[in-house]
């Protein structure tokens, strides 16, 4: 169902998106990753597979029933003298019904629980795919973005820096200034020139991961609306995120049923020191059909068999190999507890680190903001004591720097903001293809 929810709101996208040069929105770009990445595919081919493996561990315990028939045909000659050949044949036909039921098998029973737990365990695998598939088309997709947002910041701060270059010459050309600020203003157009290049690239490296997700290359997406973009602090706090996790994380879960396979496992070991019990029956018949040089011998009636058993056995010796199984089975769920404790200290900080990049973010981007503004009051000043002889070029061609610099990384944190919430939703498991829905409305078609 949210799938198919989630279809309906690509389909509106995409009509709406037509005049936007088919500029393709987030929601757009994640329903082809959903369908082309090879990550997610193959993790729900190795869930399905895993299904599969329970209903084959299910079939052991199941009645087996087999069918057989037959048929023999045989010619014989012989010779009772020089002058006399004798000829015979012979046919038999044959047929048979066996069934047979396990009654007790503990071992079986143990193999079917495994089964049943390495199902769900794959099956949970394939929910994290998914769930991590939403994290890394917003990183490819955020990531385009701000290699955009970064070239055009450095194009622009080239273009100013041209018009102080320009401007610094025609002041030198009258005697106003030295000609070492336009050796300064020139050395730092040509800086801007290489770093164009190097944001150019960028952008297409951006593109070329996404494309590694999607399969498809996203010449044109739409981007973050920054009139409209706020942030919003978390509503629970870091304890309540962790609680959240404890229950809902999927890595943790996967770690979870880790342990009850291994301790499964030790079941299934010792279940080697366990009788067996099973319940067999069969029917059969058989007619056959002989005669000598064209004159019938025998003809016997139909032959029937039926029986039905019970068939017992208890291992008494095997060399040691169950204990030894058993305890190999004992040191793999000790490593498999380990690794669950390794799993749930890695969580813990992940959610911790996570909440803590949220608010930090936050934080930071209403700094930026007032970074931005302080950044371009510094430049008016700075450009009018230049023209009044109490600045140098290389004052102008600082503060120009530090304005751009401010803007760009007011752009990064909102990205990072976008991708942080994101990340804690993931890590506390509550993360859904929803999230990208709310995100998807923050965005604008150029």
């Amino acid at each position: 169902m949210k799938k198919n929810i989630l279809a309906a709101l690509v389909s509106l996208s995409c009509a709406l998106g037509t005049t936007a040069a088919n500029a393709e929105d987030l929601l757009q770009v994640f329903e082809i990753a959903t369908a082309n990445d090879p990550t997610v595919l193959k993790a729900k081919a190795q869930a399905d597979a895993q299904s599969y493996q329970a209903d084959t561990a299910m079939a052991a315990l199941l009645p087996q029933i087999g069918l057989t028939m037959g048929y023999t045909k045989s010619d014989s000659t012989s010779f009772e003298s020089v002058d006399e050949k004798v000829e015979s044949d012979s046919e038999q036909f044959t047929r048979g019904l066996s069934l047979s039921q396990t009654l007790f098998d503990l071992g079986a029973w143990n193999s079917l629980d495994i089964a049943d737990k390495q199902a769900l365990q794959a099956n949970a695998q394939y929910d994290s795919a998914k769930q991590n598939l939403i994290v890394r088309v917003a990183e490819g997709y955020f990531n385009v973005l701000s290699a955009i947002d970064n070239l055009e910041f450095i194009k622009t701060e080239k273009r100013a820096i041209e018009r102080q270059l320009e401007q610094t010459k025609q002041r030198y050309a009258v005697g106003l200034t030295a000609i070492t600020d336009v050796h300064e203003a020139q050395a730092q157009f040509d800086n801007s020139v290489a770093q164009e290049i190097i944001a150019n690239n960028s952008v297409e490296t951006a593109r070329e991961q996404l494309r590694e997700i999607t399969g498809k290359y996203h010449a044109k997406l739409d981007f973050l609306n920054t009139e409209t973009f706020s942030t919003t602090k978390p509503a629970r706090d870091s304890s309540d995120f962790l609680n959240i996790a404890k229950d809902k994380n999927i890595s943790l879960q996967v770690a979870k049923v880790t342990v009850d396979i291994a301790q499964d496992q030790i079941k299934l070991a010792r279940a080697g020191h366990y009788p067996k019990l099973t319940l067999s029956a069969s029917y059969g018949d058989s007619l056959t059909d002989a005669d000598r040089d064209g004159t019938s011998l025998t003809r016997q009636p139909r032959a029937d068999s039926t029986s039905v058993g019970l068939n017992f056995s208890l291992p008494l010796y095997s060399g040691g190999a169950t204990v030894a199984a058993t305890d190999q089975a004992r040191a793999f769920y000790v490593a498999a507890s380990q690794d669950y404790e390794a799993n749930y200290r890695a969580i813990t900080r992940t959610v911790i680190t996570s909440y803590n990049q949220v608010v930090s973010d936050i934080a930071t981007y209403k700094a930026l903001e007032q970074a931005v503004v302080s950044a371009q009051s510094a430049l008016k000043a700075t450009e009018a004591g230049f023209e009044v002889g109490t600045r140098t070029i290389v004052d102008v061609l600082v503060s120009t720097q530090n304005l751009y610099n401010a803007k760009r990384n007011l752009a990064d944190v909102r990205y990072r903001y976008v991708l942080s919430t994101l990340r804690l939703k993931q890590a506390a498991g509550t993360l859904t293809s929803k999230d990208l829905v709310a995100i998807n409305q923050g965005l604008k078609a150029v």
